[in-house]
């Protein structure tokens, strides 16, 4: 059992170690609907009351949990597309789909946040997870608006149905024990049960394309560039 940390920096630690925990034991379970605080504080190392120190609940850690994954994300999309240029519909749904499907615990808790994280903590904790998601969605519009032949409108269309998408996709292609079990008894059920990444990237290929196609591009106010803000 690790010592009680003194310092600002050993308690940053204790934090990271708690979400790295809580990161890993989704991993492993299926899902971060199986973390449980005493899993955490146990795999850190801690004493089951310790995560008290640093977060006042559970849904107060996975939303911490969701909040580093946007920031993940942004930075995944800015390496994905630095240096490039010139990128049509296809290689934006293309790094899209592969730098979301890369962050699979964020994917599962981008459903988690919406039903229940972001709304069972603190008005102010829940403010300052918006201003991180929202800063990050403005930051990957930005990204690809700087390198592709798409509008930020386009882009927020874009962003909007992905998070739908790879919310439902990763739950859907994940099933429960108990639905994993039925799919082997009726196999005719189990295509609901979809291979993730494939099937995200055809639906948001589709989705660029047509958004590319249907909604204008009214050029850049004037004095601005595309993609800046």
């Amino acid at each position: 059992m690790k010592e009680r940390a003194r310092s600002a920096q050993d308690k940053a630690q204790r934090s990271e170690d708690l979400l790295r925990a809580a990161e890993a034991l989704a991993t492993e379970l299926g899902g971060v609907r199986f973390v449980t605080v005493q899993a955490v504080t146990e795999r850190a190392g801690l004493h089951r009351t310790g995560v008290r120190r640093y977060y006042s609940s559970r849904e107060e850690l996975l939303l911490e949990l969701a909040e580093r994954g946007w920031g993940q994300w942004r930075a995944a999309i800015a390496e994905a597309v630095a240096r490039r240029a010139g990128l049509g519909p296809e290689d934006v749904a293309g790094a899209v789909t592969d730098t979301i499907t890369g962050l699979p615990v964020f994917c599962d808790l981008l459903t988690h946040v919406t039903l229940t994280l972001e709304g069972d903590v603190d008005m102010e904790r829940a403010r300052r997870y918006k201003t991180a998601s929202f800063a990050a969605y403005d930051a990957i519009v930005d990204h690809l608006g700087r390198v592709s032949s798409m509008t930020p409108d386009q882009l927020r269309g874009l962003l909007a149905a992905t998070l739908a998408l790879a919310s439902t996709g990763w739950q859907v292609s994940h099933p429960t024990p108990t639905l994993a079990a039925l799919y082997e008894q009726v196999p005719e059920w189990g295509h609901v049960a979809f291979d993730f990444a494939p099937r995200l990237r055809l639906l948001l290929t589709s989705l660029a394309v047509g958004l590319h196609a249907v909604i204008p591009d009214t050029g850049p106010p004037p004095g601005a560039t595309r993609g800046g803000r």
